[in-house]
């Protein structure tokens, strides 16, 4: 009997203290929510959106002008939102001036070179910005926790990556270094969404979705790279991104405000008066030519039929 009593009390305890950690878990996730705030409206975002686009247009402009040169480092974990925000930033950008630089896996030979040497490659030249979609720091992220390098190459990482961007920075060259933050709910719900999604389900890899059960030692490696690599020359900007809209425009505005750009005068540009048609000139028959098919009339129907 008394065997049976104390099995209750303890079942009891146990479904108290699991109704304990949901009401935990549950505030918790209320309190985040309140201090992320409402969420902007979309006509606000849209006008905030192109009024930092045309700033950018104006730091591309001033870089091309000054032969500046800027590196944008876009790092976090898997579905933070670098991507979305690397396309807002490039979308009215001249892609002979602002490249995107998001290299594969090493090759056979790359493995070989000094560990910066491929990044070296993609190093803007005076009037270029290069923006990184992941960077050298995959040393101190997904080949840290999944053991694609030994501990002596990850040590001398952490070492050499200050030094190697106090050159960078010493030579010139703008440097800005920004961290997507997601949340492990949030993250998982970006990724269930891509599973049925035929447009972006190639973002999931093996390794994305081993990201899930690695959560905790991606978050060590985060922190020890911080650490390290978080310093005056070179600090790290954290942009919470949970709210993929609050995200972008939190980052643009950011990078905007640490570029010492100005309005470039240019001279205005005016159309010139269309010339008078020669007589000599007859447009060849359009028989002669290849047209590509009319698929949208087969999405418009048939006008008659509908009428």
């Amino acid at each position: 009997m008394a065997t049976k009593e104390t099995s209750a009390r303890a079942g009891r305890a146990e479904r108290a203290e699991q109704a304990e950690r949901a009401a935990q878990a549950k505030a918790a996730k209320q309190a985040e929510k309140n201090r992320r705030g409402p969420k902007i409206d979309n006509d606000v975002y849209e006008a905030e959106l192109f009024r930092l686009q045309a700033e950018l247009v104006k730091v591309q402009q001033w870089v091309r002008a000054t032969g500046a040169r800027v590196v944008v480092v876009f790092e976090g974990r898997d579905a933070a939102g670098k991507g979305g925000t690397i396309k807002r930033i490039t979308e009215y950008l001249s892609p002979r001036i602002v490249r995107i630089a998001a290299l594969p896996a090493p090759t056979e030979r790359e493995r070989g070179q000094w560990y910066y040497q491929r990044y070296i490659a993609q190093l803007p030249a005076a009037g270029e910005i290069v923006l990184f979609d992941r960077s050298w720091y995959n040393r101190a992220g997904v080949e840290r926790v999944m053991g694609f390098c030994t501990p002596q190459e990850y040590s001398r990482f952490m070492r050499q990556t200050p030094i190697f961007e106090q050159m960078l920075v010493e030579d010139g060259i703008l440097l800005r270094k920004y961290w997507f933050s997601v949340s492990d709910e949030e993250q998982l719900k970006r990724f269930r969404s891509r599973l049925s999604d035929p447009v972006r389900q190639w973002k999931l890899s093996p390794m994305d979705l081993e990201s899930i059960n690695r959560w905790e030692d991606y978050s060590r490696a985060k922190d020890e790279m911080l650490v390290h690599t978080d310093v005056p020359s070179s600090p790290w900007y954290v942009v919470e991104s949970d709210i993929k809209k609050h995200a972008r425009l939190n980052m643009m505005a950011h990078l905007l405000s640490t570029i010492p750009y100005e309005d470039v005068p240019h001279e205005k540009v005016e159309l010139p008066d269309r010339p008078k048609a020669s007589s000599g000139y007859e447009r060849p028959p359009r028989e002669l030519s290849t047209y590509v098919p009319d698929h949208t009339a087969t999405l418009l129907g048939d006008p008659e039929r509908d009428s």
